[in-house]
């Protein structure tokens, strides 16, 4: 079930959006696909450790966190992957991996690759294997008050390169 947190914040900002059912799925293509949503439209959260922070980089499901981007546009001397065991308690009643991308609800940043905004909806985890949540672009961006740029790579970079950014 979504987590109460996720849609007590949506609710209590007067967001209007839908809940979608779907059979277990852990990826976020794999969601998309359970859920029938585009895959273009699906937000796929990662949590990066950004110099030595925890932060959010939101991308489509069919794209990778380019870590070489995100830390250029944040400014940051280092970018890398953060360890679950860094934030698994972070995010009160989600389950591993179905993190929403709603940094500012957990005290974190919220980096979203502009690619998401060219929809007029996006979807996303709601804390569960079995949850959705979709709902306007705008309205996602007017609540979340995410940092947009262009931080993703197609889904066919290797992922050796995308794990971690110095300079």
């Amino acid at each position: 079930m979504a987590t109460r947190r996720t849609l007590e914040f949506l609710d209590g900002q007067k967001i209007k959006y839908a809940v979608i059912r779907h059979s277990p799925a852990h990826s976020a293509q794999e969601v998309a696909a359970s859920a029938h949503i585009p895959g273009r439209s699906m937000a796929k959260t990662v949590v990066v450790q950004i110099d030595g922070r925890l932060a959010l980089a939101v991308v489509r499901a069919d794209k990778e966190v380019d870590m070489g981007l995100l830390r250029a546009v944040a400014g940051a001397n280092f970018v890398m992957l953060a360890n679950p065991s860094e934030f698994v308690d972070r995010f009160e009643g989600c389950k591993l991996g179905t993190e929403p991308p709603l940094g500012n609800l957990f005290g974190m940043d919220t980096f979203v690759d502009s690619d998401l905004s060219e929809n007029e909806f996006v979807a996303f985890n709601a804390g569960s294997l079995t949850d959705v949540v979709v709902l306007k672009f705008s309205d996602y961006r007017r609540l979340a008050h995410p940092i947009l740029a262009h931080i993703s790579a197609g889904a066919g970079k290797q992922l050796k390169d995308l794990h971690t950014a110095q300079i």
